[in-house]
């Protein structure tokens, strides 16, 4: 699992590549920590090369919208594959979040 970070002015975008497992989730919280950094911003997910998203996973993308919700920013994600998009559909999370 790869994170990258990139602070784009106005807002901020936490790309994201490979498998965001149980295996991956500890180390990708720690990466994330760089968002709590940048509050105030509005975050983009990009999940163009996420191949798989656990329920860890899961878990880490639903901080980031509260996080978000506390400041008034929004949290969109981009790049989702079809698998992905059902799985976001199946759990309500399309409603949590701009996806694009």
């Amino acid at each position: 699992m790869k994170t990258t970070f990139k602070d784009e002015g106005d807002h901020v975008t936490m790309g994201f590549e490979g498998r965001l497992d149980t295996a991956a989730s500890a180390q990708t919280e720690k990466d994330m920590q760089v968002l709590s950094q940048h509050s105030g911003r509005d975050v983009t997910l990009d999940c163009s090369a996420l191949e798989y998203i656990s329920s860890s996973g899961l878990r880490l993308f639903l901080g980031v919208a509260k996080n978000a919700r506390k400041t008034g920013n929004k949290v969109t994600i981009c790049g989702l594959s079809d698998a992905l998009r059902h799985v976001f559909d199946e759990i309500g999370f399309t409603q949590l979040f701009t996806i694009i």
